[in-house]
Parts: structure tokens; sequence; C-alpha cells
């Protein structure tokens, strides 16, 4: 059994066939899927899936690359979903320096905002860093994100990246990336993580995973990161990997 710790099931290409992608993960031993909000709309869709599918759990926040769309009466909005029973995080919400979707100064405003409101709500956050690690670590410092702690999710940072995200007492999940052929760096940085910080994700439907890599990714997919998991870390194997990520997603977001 897994757990897909990182989905976006709301996301339109599923519209076709969403049930059958469900299936097809319980098919596969995906014992439960965390699908993601992204702005108040889609955090809306999460929360809504979770309510129709026993095995689907949702999160609730802005992007950094919506963090420039964010309007009064969000935040409320916000508060109001997180007393949904199957809400178990806030997130995905950070840095994204790559595109600047949103300005920077916008940015960094709004992830200090959303600390905040997370560590109110008592939710663990789900945390977006690209090209910002320094930014991102300063800011979940200066804000006591330890507080209430997370993950690091689909990390693909460097060692310093690692090291700092585990010293503030969060998770680093490994995605389809790191089943790449030029993800060796990645794969050196997971042999080191602590096997009780470890979990696994899709991001779906993107980064799908080698062997399906060029295809729509989704959840039953998440088994090809766990596999590859396995095998870079020393005297590892499939179902310890597979019994240490379930318990380390359930522990992180209280999932039953």
């Amino acid at each position: 059994m897994l757990i897909d710790s990182h989905a976006h099931l709301d996301d339109l290409r599923y519209d076709t066939d969403r049930d059958h992608v469900l299936q097809r993960a319980e098919d596969a031993g995906i014992e439960a899927i965390v699908t993601i909000g992204c702005d108040l709309a889609t955090s809306q869709a999460a929360v809504a899936l979770s309510q129709a599918h026993p095995n689907v759990f949702a999160t609730i926040g802005v992007h950094p690359h919506e963090a420039k769309e964010i309007e009064e009466g969000w935040y409320e909005s916000f508060r109001s979903l997180a007393r949904q029973p199957k809400v178990v995080a806030y997130g995905e919400i950070g840095l994204d320096y790559h595109y600047d979707h949103s300005p920077r100064e916008v940015q960094r405003k709004r992830f200090r905002e959303q600390i905040r409101l997370a560590r109110e709500l008592a939710l663990p956050l789900i945390i977006h860093t690209r090209e910002a690690q320094d930014d991102t670590v300063t800011i979940l410092r200066e804000e006591g994100a330890a507080d209430v702690g997370g993950v690091f999710h689909c990390f693909s940072g460097d060692a310093w990246l690692a090291k700092a995200a585990l010293d503030l007492g969060f998770y680093l999940s490994f995605s389809g990336v790191l089943t790449f052929k030029n993800a060796t760096i990645l794969r050196d940085i997971a042999k080191t993580v602590p096997l009780d910080r470890l979990m696994v994700e899709t991001d779906c439907p993107y980064l799908t995973p080698v062997p399906y890599r060029g295809k729509r990714n989704e959840p039953a997919y998440v088994q090809y990161v766990a596999e590859t998991l396995a095998e870079v870390r020393e005297n590892g194997s499939p179902e310890s990997i597979a019994r240490a990520t379930v318990d380390n997603t359930k522990q992180v977001f209280r999932i039953p």
C-alpha cells in the first residue's frame, strides 16, 4: 500500500475519466490520495472531491503563481473550508522565482500571511519552492513554521535545502523527477534523508515518472517513485519504503 501525498485531481485533464483514474489507483494499492488546493476555486474543488471519495483528502491554500490573485475574503473562506473534516494541510504555498507569475514582493507577503493562517488553523504546511530556497527558509524560520511543520513537496533542491528543511522539522516528498535519467544529484540526496522523513507523490497530472514519462500522470504511478526510492537507498526495499512513507504521510497529515 502507498499514499500519493500530492495530486491535482481537480485538473481538467481528468474530467473525462476521473472515476477510472481513482479506480486504477485503488487497484494499484494506493491507500489514499491528497489532492491539493492552489487558489480558492481549486481548494473548494479539492474539498468537494474529498467529500465524494472516501480515500481522498484535501488541502487548501494559494500557490505562489496565484498569490497576486488573492482578494478580500479569501482567507475567511479558507477558515471556513478548514472546518471540513478531511482538510489535512495548508498549501501548496511558497515562492517561485523561476516563472515570477506573481511579483516576488507579493509572493513573500502572501507566503507570510498564509503561514500565519496555517498556524492559526493548526494545519501542517505544503511548501513549493523553486529558485527561491534562501528566501523560503528565511521566511519559514521567521514565521515560526516549525510549530506546525509540514512537507517540502516535489523536492528538487540541493543538499543545503534538504538539511534546512529537515532542521525545521519538515519532511521531504519525492516525485517522478526522481526517476528521470538526469536526476543523479537528486537521487544522491534521497539516499541521505532519514527514513522517517520521506514521502512520495505524483504531483499529477504533471511530472510523470519513467516508464510513462511524456504521458499524463496519475496517482497509480506513485509506485514507480517508491520503487526508485527503494533502489537508490542502501538496504532499501519496496516494502520498507511503502511502510515508512505511508506512516510518515499519515503522521504529517493526521490521516486515520
